[in-house]
């Protein structure tokens, strides 16, 4: 028996090792979306300092480890064996949930999550021993520590309200104290403000750190709380004079300095406070193990776990080791650089790429505040609009520089501010989770900062509220699954745990996979946006022509693969039809999308060519479009399982397919060749296709009038006739707009 766990303590470490990994990669945001938002340094020397602050906070994260062991729940109530089931769901339910977050790029709080899973696989075992005891459910308090999880759930759901309003107030304070030209005021006030910033981050270090430090004694401690505001006066003077002579003597931008030290002390908050989340269950099993292996005679259903409820120093070999792995990963992982990309996206100062879309919800929101912006202006006198206005008004090198997504000083309010609620919380002894801190400092900042535009806001709301969603979805999927998992694993012993830990392994190749085609398709999609050169005409020619050949060969092929469809009623295959016709008409709305960014880098003394470009695209829209149109009643046709198309049908479909595949062809030789001597007898080839489907037509109009086919027959039939002449038509229109374009050049 004694191997059967020791086999358990050995996958909970192992565990631990994935679960660091898909950890940092998710919380990597918390402290580097400042500095690479605003370039304060180069990347390199970013995560240098970065990994600096991971292997420094790492050693300071023993104090936090309690809550894995009796946080949630009242260890001396259950026995060892059951405390090392709910320790191993809990590990496997984190990896899968984090990986899959990390796979989205949304950054969510291992906090939550880690909290959530010790409640769902603690509920679980609960109801479980209490059936089996005959005890009524109102005995769950006897289980469950139900006043620290409400504390510890509601300081987090706290903290996001009051993160996103600090953070807003700080910033426009900042901003109306600095504006965005802060040339003059840096001089006056930089010192006072670098000041300000690093008492503030001393003082954050200082109570992050010594709470949870592995080798700070308790005389140092108590030293600390007691001279509290002493340290924060005398660094406060300190640095005010320090900075001031480097101003006065040197050429170094303070707010640099301010976010490189933000930088290091949130790499060292995160892995201070959020270490627990990653190997404080692995480290209590490791704890309960030699506690069962000291006094093996009661076994594992009858030993008490009463030794989590005491304190314990963690080794701090093992924090380091921790550590490592977290710097390694920092530097190594790809979906820590997507879920920090996601973070700066919305918060950005400029135009560009935009991920998420706009709804309903984000629209609403975006008048509303229209509305009382314009109510407050109706109330202030003009002269204080103007002023106020004066002060918010961005740089013009902000607005077109997407290499730097918003300027220092934001990036220094996000730095401190974040800085200073989570030493707040961590002085409360409360588990703040960093993520929704920092995110909604960094949003907070963005709205005061007027980053969210007209041209930008609905987007950007939209992806706040999807990321803040997907936190409420965090408790729920973490409960809900670690509940499950710890009850599979009670009832299916080793058999459980084998099949556990292979799906947890599938999943983390699986959504390996998935992010590689994310990540992908989002670089091709942001390389559209941060073209910095000046285009040629012959440049913006090969790109179209490249662009309009490779639509036009995808709607070739996805027509017959309706037609193919419709002939075997194959719902499947139509399903997928549609979905790829779906990605023909992204990639159309890509191009629109992008006709501002290109027209912007074509020469000036060429703009006129632009216009036969935008009439291009429209008719490669307008193509795709066609293409949906026919393919969505095709599939609702097959799916509802309405009566096969006759076989007279299905061969004219086919030959009318094959017409199509040919004129296509033709269109695309034109195209690839640019001979356009041959466009009047492409006219007459779309002239007898055009000529068919009114045959095709007629034909089917006899049918419905001697009752050879039904209503829904007929509808399908004919639709998929119009939408083909319209395809027609549009494929026409684009092959002239595309030889205008050429002799235009």
């Amino acid at each position: 028996m004694e191997s059967f766990y020791i086999f358990i303590v050995v996958i909970l470490f192992l565990l631990a090792i994935s679960d660091l990994i898909v950890g940092v990669s998710n919380d990597a945001v918390n402290f580097l979306n400042s500095a690479i938002g605003s370039k304060a340094a180069p990347f390199r020397a970013i995560m240098i300092v970065a990994a600096a602050g991971v292997l420094v906070g790492a050693t300071f994260s023993s104090g936090m480890m309690e809550v894995a062991r009796k946080g949630i729940m009242h260890p001396d109530q259950f026995y060892f064996g059951e405390i090392m089931l709910i320790f191993l769901a809990v590990m496997m339910t984190d990896i899968i949930l984090l990986d899959l977050y990390n796979t989205f790029g949304l950054p969510t709080s291992t906090t939550v999550s880690i909290v959530f899973e010790l409640l769902g696989a603690s509920v679980a075992l609960s109801i479980i021993k209490m059936n089996h005891l005959g005890q009524p459910i109102s005995e769950m308090g006897q289980y469950i520590n139900s006043d620290k999880a409400l504390m510890i759930i509601s300081g987090i759901l706290l903290s996001v309200v009051i993160a996103f309003a600090v953070g807003a107030i700080v910033q426009y304070l900042s901003r109306l104290w600095f504006s965005f030209n802060f040339e003059k005021s840096y001089k006056r006030y930089g010192s006072l403000f670098g000041g300000l910033a690093l008492s503030a981050i001393t003082y954050f270090m200082l109570i992050k750190g010594a709470k949870g430090s592995s080798f700070i004694t308790a005389e140092a401690l108590d030293w600390i709380k007691t001279h509290t505001w002493i340290i924060i006066l005398i660094s406060f003077a300190g640095w005010t004079i320090i900075f001031q002579m480097v101003m006065w003597f040197t050429r170094v931008n303070l707010f640099k300095i301010i976010v490189m030290v933000g930088t290091f002390s949130l790499a060292m908050a995160f892995a201070g406070n959020d270490l627990v989340n990653f190997i404080g269950v692995p480290l209590a099993g490791f704890e309960s193990l030699k506690t069962y292996l000291a006094d093996p005679s009661l076994g594992a259903d009858g030993l008490l776990m009463t030794s989590l409820t005491e304190k314990v120093k963690t080794p701090t070999l093992f924090l380091l080791l921790a550590g490592l792995i977290m710097v390694i990963t920092l530097w190594t992982s790809r979906k820590a650089r997507s879920v920090t990309k996601t973070t700066v996206d919305l918060s950005r100062q400029g135009e560009g790429y935009e991920r998420f879309a706009s709804t309903g919800l984000s629209r609403t929101i975006v008048r509303i505040t229209r509305g009382t912006h314009s109510a407050t202006h109706k109330i202030l006198p003009n002269s204080i609009i103007r002023t106020i206005e004066k002060r918010f008004e961005p740089l013009p090198e902000i607005d077109k520089d997407q290499a730097k997504s918003f300027d220092l000083l934001r990036a220094s309010v996000n730095l401190v501010v974040a800085a200073i609620l989570i030493a707040i919380g961590t002085s409360l002894k409360l588990p703040l989770s960093t993520t929704y801190v920092t995110f909604m400092v960094a949003m907070g900042t963005s709205l005061a900062d007027r980053a969210w535009g007209r041209e930008s806001a609905v987007y950007r709301i939209t992806g706040v509220i999807t990321v803040i969603t997907g936190w409420f979805l965090t408790a729920f999927l973490a409960f809900s699954a670690s509940f499950l998992i710890a009850s599979f694993i009670h009832w299916g012993g080793l058999i459980a745990i084998i099949l556990l830990v292979v799906v947890t392994v599938v999943l983390a190749l699986r959504t390996q996979y998935i992010h590689r085609k994310r990540a992908a398709k989002t670089d091709e999609a942001m390389a559209k946006y941060t073209e910095t050169e000046e285009l040629l005409p012959t440049d913006m020619l090969q790109k179209c022509k490249n662009n309009v050949v490779e639509l036009l060969n995808d709607s070739k092929a996805q027509f017959s693969n309706i037609v193919a469809g419709l002939k075997n009623e194959d719902r499947k295959h139509l399903k997928k039809t549609i979905k790829q016709i779906k990605a023909i008409n992204g990639n159309a709305k890509n191009y629109k999308d992008e006709i501002p960014k290109t027209i912007e880098h074509l020469q000036e003394e060429n703009l006129e060519t632009g216009h036969y470009y935008i009439q291009v695209l429209d008719y490669l829209r307008e193509v795709a479009h066609c293409l949906t149109f026919i393919a969505n009643p095709a599939f609702e046709h097959v799916d509802n399982n309405h009566k096969s198309l006759l076989a007279d049908q299905i061969i004219e479909l086919e030959n009318l397919s094959e017409e199509i595949s040919q004129f296509v062809t033709h269109l695309i030789e034109i195209i690839q060749a640019d001979n356009f001597e041959q466009v009047p007898s492409l006219a007459d080839e779309q002239q007898n296709i055009l000529n068919l489907t009114d045959k095709l037509r007629k034909q089917q109009l006899k049918r419905l009038k001697t009752e050879q086919v039904g209503t829904r027959n007929s509808m399908l039939y004919i639709s998929l006739l119009h939408e083909t002449r319209s395809l027609l038509l549009h494929l026409q229109n684009l092959v002239k707009s595309f030889r205008d374009f050429v002799l235009n050049q």
